[in-house]
């Protein structure tokens, strides 16, 4: 059975996330000294607050202790440069964490993503371990799986929304899957990266399954998974459990999380009468 960790941010985040770890069964097949990991941090635009904390990154960061290379990758879109958006973590970055623009690498592979031939870098792929974390965030289109576009190095990526489940989950395939999934849930986010006021969280969601880190997140903030084509068309390929009665929800309950958003929006309408 998949799990999923959903833990308290309140009692300090590096505690918090070595607690989610523990309770997924820790990940010491991934942090290993032969083995260097790539995180995809999603961030659209560097300019507003729509991304994973730096508290969050870096304790993921001191969560793989004994990798011997930590990369930080972006890509470039038409915001920015990837290089100008990791500067956001600029403070994590060392001699063993460093910036990667996923766009400026020429050591790449080619692969196949909705009908197109895309080179995808060289360090997306195993023996190297891949992290996708993102945001907590009411959005249809996912989280953490939607984070997979910024896998794809030019800036044009409008064209694939049209395509945009295939192109996911095509990109997921092709890395051979996301090692570890980790939902910031520090703010929770209304739509998508262009707009939406964040609402304090203080969760985190951690997991092996990001399909069933994606569902558990949606299903958080009010989204109904069986109506997500994303998670459906994820279920289909075989790629993970989208079915919440078939996770393993360990740490916080999907409903004690759910409540704090009801009552928040019950506080807010009787503030305005």
């Amino acid at each position: 059975m998949s799990k999923v960790a959903i833990v308290e941010l309140n009692n300090g985040t590096q505690v918090a996330f070595n607690h989610a770890i523990e309770l997924i069964g820790n990940i010491d097949d991934l942090n290993v000294p032969k083995r260097s990991v790539a995180i995809k941090v999603g961030v659209f635009n560097h300019k507003i607050q729509h991304h994973a904390t730096v508290d969050v990154v870096e304790a993921l960061v001191n969560r793989f202790n004994k990798a011997p290379q930590i990369f930080l990758t972006e890509s470039d879109n038409y915001k920015g440069t990837g290089t100008e958006r990791l500067q956001i973590w600029k403070n994590l970055f060392t001699k063993r964490v460093v910036p990667f623009n996923l766009s400026e690498d020429t050591d790449t592979r080619r692969v196949q993503i909705a009908d197109e031939n895309i080179p995808f870098s060289h360090i997306l792929f195993k023996p190297n371990v891949f992290v996708s974390i993102h945001t907590l965030r009411k959005f249809d289109k996912g989280s953490v799986l939607k984070n997979l576009l910024g896998l794809i190095p030019d800036r044009k990526k409008v064209r694939f929304h049209k395509k945009l489940e295939a192109t996911l989950l095509d990109a997921y395939e092709a890395v051979g899957g996301i090692d570890l999934a980790v939902i910031d849930g520090t703010y929770a986010y209304q739509g998508s990266a262009l707009g939406g006021k964040p609402t304090r969280a203080n969760v985190l969601l951690v997991g092996r399954d990001a399909v069933a880190v994606e569902t558990v997140g949606a299903t958080l903030v009010g989204l109904k998974p069986k109506e997500m084509p994303l998670i459906q068309e994820a279920i289909k390929r075989g790629l993970g459990e989208g079915n919440t009665e078939k996770i393993e929800i360990l740490g916080l309950s999907i409903e004690s999380v759910k409540e704090r958003f009801t009552k928040k929006k019950q506080k807010k309408k009787t503030a305005h009468r």
